[in-house]
């Protein structure tokens, strides 16, 4: 039955695409909603002088504030009501998983199937509300305090303000939470990524006109715009062959017989384990944690010889104290996400339960213990790729001053969202191509 599905995968083609009604309502479905998206990112807050905030951001550009203007498509830089994106529900929903494998109550309602997951993903709701309010809240009290060459950034600043800030930045980020998951289930693709990675491409045709603007003005040889391009096409495949590795581990069913004439047969799959778990969420968060202290920096305007600024030089992009940091983090996040995501014992009891096992490995504790062992080695190489990934590209880029979107990250996570929506439009025109195979044999079967 496996092997006739994955035959008719390789048999698809996006020539059947026209006959997919229902995938072509969720491609429609999905651009309608990027783009409600991408209006809301251009909707200023009220109460604040938009020159003063872009003014601030171009002099912050190298800190935590550049990246997340990356992921916001440009939000933060225009201080919009979509300005804090969907990184409170990210944040909330790592910090559920993280809960999860500590409280027993938690752990056990993730063992109650669909009942469970939604009462976890309330949980995740209520601590994204909490979360965007305190951030709102920082960034009310952080606005006012910035003041341009034509005065504040804030135009009212008091008590007043800072309740319509906390609102409506809390607000905007719950309709993009709602948005995504709309997105997720009405749509195609996962809907959190697809947002993100909207963002980013949004950006990328004006960095792509500003980088080949500076060669012009010779700022930038056109032998250095040559290599960059060069480097991220071999990024680029480098991103597609490592995601798409898979560790598959044998798995065997008992003998069944089906019939009484017929001998016992045992049935073959596999356990597909990637190489890398933990996706994009280890560079989002060991470069956001690193640019932090920058932004502090750049948030009390310290003189070029206070310890501050030494501080912030030694994470400023480039440095080696950055990059053996970056890489650590990278490291770390890595297997602490991946643990929070697959869970060897689980996983082991799991098929213990179905009656499968793992041939040569015991069943329960064996098994874990071995599925553990190969989890390690495998986020090990993950690991290392996701900090090559996002280091060779920080070096190069370090040298010629290029914008964050042609970074290892962006890319990292440009690709992934495309090469899982993909997979997802093909999944939904293999189902299109079977249950028209059913339909043409129970049309047989009545003649």
């Amino acid at each position: 039955m496996s092997s006739a599905i994955e035959q008719l995968a390789n048999s698809v083609s996006f020539s059947s695409f026209g006959k997919a009604e229902d995938l072509k309502k969720r491609i429609w479905f999905t651009l309608a909603a990027l783009v409600i998206y991408r209006l809301g990112t251009y909707v200023p807050l009220p109460g604040i002088n938009p020159l003063i905030i872009a003014e601030f951001t171009r002099t912050n550009a190298g800190g935590i504030l550049g990246i997340l203007d990356m992921f916001s498509g440009g939000a933060i830089g225009r201080m919009t009501i979509f300005s804090l994106n969907i990184m409170p529900y990210i944040s909330a929903s790592i910090i559920v998983q993280l809960l999860t494998s500590i409280s027993p109550h938690l752990e056990a309602l993730k063992k109650e199937g669909e009942m469970g997951r939604r009462k976890l993903n309330q949980y995740t709701r209520y601590g994204t509300v909490l979360l965007a309010c305190l951030q709102a809240y920082g960034i009310s009290v952080g606005l006012e305090k910035i003041v341009g060459h034509s005065g504040g950034a804030v135009l009212d600043p008091g008590l007043f303000f800072k309740l319509t800030t906390v609102v409506t930045l809390t607000g905007g980020t719950l309709f993009i939470m709602w948005l995504g998951e709309q997105i997720t289930s009405r749509g195609i693709g996962n809907g959190i990524s697809i947002i993100i990675y909207a963002g980013i491409v949004a950006n990328l045709p004006q960095a792509v006109f500003n980088t080949f603007e500076l060669g012009r003005q010779g700022a930038l040889s056109a032998l250095v715009i040559i290599g960059v391009l060069a480097m991220i096409a071999v990024v680029i495949g480098y991103i597609v062959f490592m995601e798409k590795a898979q560790r598959k581990i044998p798995i065997q069913y008992p003998k069944r017989q089906m019939t009484a004439n017929m001998p016992a047969v045992s049935q073959n799959t596999h356990l597909p384990l990637k190489l890398n778990s933990a996706g994009v969420i280890p560079p989002i968060f060991a470069s956001s944690l690193l640019l932090l202290p920058a932004t502090i920096v750049g948030f009390s305007s310290p003189t070029p010889d206070s310890w501050l600024a030494h501080i912030a030089r030694f994470f400023s992009h480039g440095h080696p104290v950055y990059i053996m940091l970056f890489v650590a983090l990278i490291v770390f996040f890595a297997f602490f996400y991946t643990a929070l995501m697959f869970n060897p014992n689980e996983t082991a009891e799991n098929l213990r339960k179905m009656g499968t096992y793992i041939p040569g490995i015991r069943p329960g504790q064996q098994t874990a213990e071995y599925l553990d062992y190969v989890l390690t080695r495998l986020t090990t190489v993950g690991a290392l790729y996701l900090a090559s990934i996002c280091i060779l590209p920080e070096l190069i880029l370090s040298k010629v001053s290029l914008p964050f979107y042609f970074g290892g990250t962006s890319l990292l996570i440009v690709v992934s969202v495309t090469i899982d929506t993909i997979g997802q439009i093909q999944s939904h025109l293999v189902a299109h191509q079977y249950e028209g195979l059913i339909k043409k044999a129970k049309l047989k079967g009545k003649l």
